[in-house]
């Protein structure tokens, strides 16, 4: 059940459930809902991701996890985990876990990123000519990718 405790009703109906709960000693899960990347903030990402990986020979999934999530934001996605039988090991966050703000952090890191160490310009979101024209050299291109 999701509530929304900004909402004075909901906040009492959260109170009365979680009391309820607690009551018959039931296994719950709680967990904050944060906003989700937006549909637009991801066909952005792949689409610039897509193009990095056209400029210098790698495909979508090489860029994504090598150079966006560990070399450009590892504090982000880089996560330890233990193993039972290899000890305390690095596992990747998904992209799709992030919220709006995680996602535009990390983001606006590869451009930097991209720029000042690739030397490769990757447009701003709301450059929409040159996002077209890169879009056209994706697509071109989509069969390496």
């Amino acid at each position: 059940m999701l509530f929304d405790l900004s909402n004075d009703l909901q906040k009492q109906q959260f109170k009365a459930r979680c009391n309820f709960l607690y009551k018959k000693g039931c296994v719950v899960d709680l967990k904050e809902k944060k906003p989700k990347r937006t549909n637009s903030q991801n066909a952005y990402l792949h689409l610039i991701l897509s193009y990095f990986g056209c400029e210098t020979g790698n495909t979508l999934d090489y860029v994504k996890r090598e150079y966006f999530k560990k070399l450009v934001n590892p504090d982000t996605f880089i996560r330890q985990k233990d193993d039972p039988y290899l000890g305390q090991i690095n596992i990747l966050r998904s992209s799709s876990e992030l919220d709006t703000a995680e996602m535009t952090t990390a983001i606006e890191r590869f451009r930097n990123w991209a720029s000042n160490e690739a030397g490769i310009y990757l447009p701003a979101p709301e450059d929409e000519r040159m996002l077209q024209l890169i879009q056209i050299e994706v697509e071109r291109n989509r069969n390496y990718l």
